[in-house]
């Protein structure tokens, strides 16, 4: 491997770890909207809320997770990322595709931009 390719391999590691935690935070900074939802506004579905609330928290751990997990320069943050930015690609074209480009635009971009450091952020 030469030392361009270090370089580049290192740089999106690097960027893989922020934009992780990032995506992370977001997801937290939802769930403490739901959280703090009920309390605004009437719940219709307290049991969906419940249910989200629990796959928000752990999402936003296992994002945490996988961005530790590239910091340690290991391998076991990196499937679980990718495949979670191919799952946000996913969601973002159903937002796209019900006119929601606010939200929809910005997290394909960020889907796509750590889906890509993910993929290029560790090497053997």
């Amino acid at each position: 491997m030469d030392l361009k390719s270090i370089f580049a391999v290192e740089a999106s590691r690097v960027r893989a770890i922020y934009l992780l935690r990032f995506e992370s935070l977001i997801i937290l900074s939802a769930v403490i909207y739901l959280l703090i939802a009920p309390f605004i506004s009437d719940v219709t579905a307290p049991t969906t809320l419940s249910a989200e609330i629990g796959f928000g928290l752990l999402g936003s751990a296992g994002l945490w997770l996988c961005a530790s997990g590239f910091k340690k320069r290991r391998s076991f943050g990196r499937a679980p990322a990718v495949l979670a930015n191919l799952i946000a690609l996913g969601v973002s074209y159903y937002m796209i595709s019900g006119n929601l480009l606010l939200v929809g635009i910005p997290l394909a971009i960020l889907a796509f931009i750590t889906l890509l450091s993910a993929l290029f952020g560790y090497s053997e």
